[in-house]
C-alpha cells in the first residue's frame, strides 16, 4: 500500500476509534498505539526516506496534517472527559430535600451584656475599659480595702504575685478613669473578674458590670433612682427593687439592691436561699477616701457607684437554677436562646 494511503487509512480508523472510546485509560492506550516510539503513526512516519523525493513534500505535508487532526482530536476527547467529571461533581438534583443550615446563637451571656449597655448608654455612660491582671493597689489599696481585708486573702484570689493578681472586680477601671479625668464622671465598665467561688451562684470567672458617678451634688436618691430604673428596663416593670443597708469598704453609706427571684416569685427557693430574694450586687456613695486617693475633694464633690455580676441577671432573665449551666457549652442548652 503506498504510504499516501497508510496516512489516510490511519486518520480514518483512529478518528472512527477515539469516537467511539468511553475512559480516558482507553484513550490513552490509543495515544501509545499511535503516537508510542513503535505507534503506527510513528512507523509511517520512518518511511518518508524512501518516498520519491518528487514526492515528498506532498507527503510531508500530508503526514503533518494527519499527526495534528488526531492530535487534535485526542486532546479533544480527553477534554470531554474533564468537564463530564466536572459537571457529575457539581451536579445537584432539585428533587431532593434541602440540607437544614445549622445557625448559632448568641450566647446568653453576651445578650444580656448587650441590653446593660444599651440601658446605661441612653442614661448618658460612657464605657471604660480596663486590664483583667491588674496591681494590688488598683483592685484594693486604692479602694479603701486594708491589707488585713478578706478579699485580699490569697484564699479568695488568684494572685500571680504580692503585688499582681486576676482582677476580683472591674472596680479598678473606675480609679484609673478618676486619675485621669476631672470630674464630672459617668462612665461604666463590664468585663471578666476572677474569684475562688463555685457554687449553684458563683463560679471561678465571672462577668461584672460596674458604673459611677461622680460630681457636685449627687445624692443618694440619685443612686437609688438610677438601679431601680435599670432593673426594671432590664427584667420588666413589674420587677420590685429592695435596697438593704450593708457595708464596702470603698462607699459609705452602702446598700445592696436586690430583685424578686424569678424562679419562685418571691415564695423561697434553693436558688434565691429561700428569701424570695435575689442580691444583684453592691453599691453606695464613693468613699471619701477614695476621691482622696484619686486627687478628688470630698468636700466640693461626691459620688456613687454600683457594680453586679452580669450571670445573676441571666439568671433572672431565663429563670435559670444553676449559674454553672452558662459555662458548660452544652448545645442543646445553648439552642434554647435565640
Amino acid at each position: 500500500m503506498h504510504i499516501k494511503e497508510q496516512l489516510e487509512a490511519l486518520r480514518s480508523a483512529t478518528l472512527r476509534d477515539i469516537d467511539q472510546i468511553s475512559d480516558e485509560q482507553s484513550l490513552e492506550e490509543l495515544r501509545i498505539a499511535v503516537f508510542g516510539r513503535k505507534g503506527a503513526l510513528t512507523n509511517a512516519l520512518k518511511e518518508l526516506g524512501a518516498v520519491d523525493p518528487a514526492e515528498r513534500p506532498v507527503i510531508g505535508a500530508l503526514a503533518n496534517t494527519v499527526k495534528q487532526d488526531l492530535q487534535a482530536a485526542l486532546d479533544s476527547k480527553k477534554q470531554s472527559f474533564s468537564v463530564n467529571t466536572s459537571v457529575a461533581a457539581v451536579h445537584t438534583d432539585v428533587t431532593q430535600p434541602g440540607k437544614r443550615q445549622l445557625l448559632g446563637t448568641i450566647h446568653p451571656i453576651a445578650q444580656v451584656i448587650q441590653e446593660v449597655k444599651s440601658v446605661f448608654s441612653s442614661l448618658g455612660f460612657v464605657h471604660e475599659e480596663g486590664p483583667e491582671v491588674e496591681w494590688d493597689y488598683y483592685n484594693f489599696e486604692a479602694l479603701n480595702l486594708p491589707k488585713h481585708h478578706p478579699a485580699r486573702d490569697t484564699q479568695a484570689s488568684f494572685y500571680f504575685t504580692e503585688e499582681m493578681l486576676l482582677r476580683t472586680q472591674t472596680s479598678p477601671v473606675q480609679v484609673r478613669v478618676m486619675e485621669k479625668q476631672e470630674p464630672p464622671v459617668r462612665m461604666y465598665s463590664i468585663g471578666k473578674c476572677y474569684r475562688r467561688d463555685y457554687d449553684l451562684t458563683h463560679t471561678p470567672m465571672f462577668h461584672q458590670f460596674e458604673g459611677l458617678v461622680i460630681d457636685k451634688h449627687i445624692t443618694m436618691s440619685d443612686l437609688k433612682g438610677i438601679l431601680t430604673y435599670a432593673m426594671r428596663a432590664l427584667f420588666g416593670e413589674k420587677t420590685q427593687v429592695r435596697f438593704r443597708p450593708h457595708h464596702f469598704p470603698f462607699t459609705e453609706p452602702s446598700i445592696e439592691p436586690d430583685v424578686t427571684c424569678s424562679i419562685c416569685w418571691g415564695k423561697g427557693c434553693r436558688t434565691c436561699k429561700y428569701s424570695g430574694w435575689v442580691e444583684m450586687g453592691g453599691a453606695g456613695m464613693v468613699s471619701p477616701h477614695v476621691l482622696r486617693k484619686v486627687g478628688y475633694d470630698p468636700y466640693a464633690l461626691s459620688g456613687f457607684a454600683f457594680g453586679f455580676g452580669i450571670e445573676r441577671p441571666v439568671m433572672i432573665k431565663y429563670r435559670l437554677n444553676d449559674m454553672r449551666l452558662l459555662f458548660e457549652n452544652d448545645i442543646r442548652f445553648l439552642q434554647q436562646f435565640t
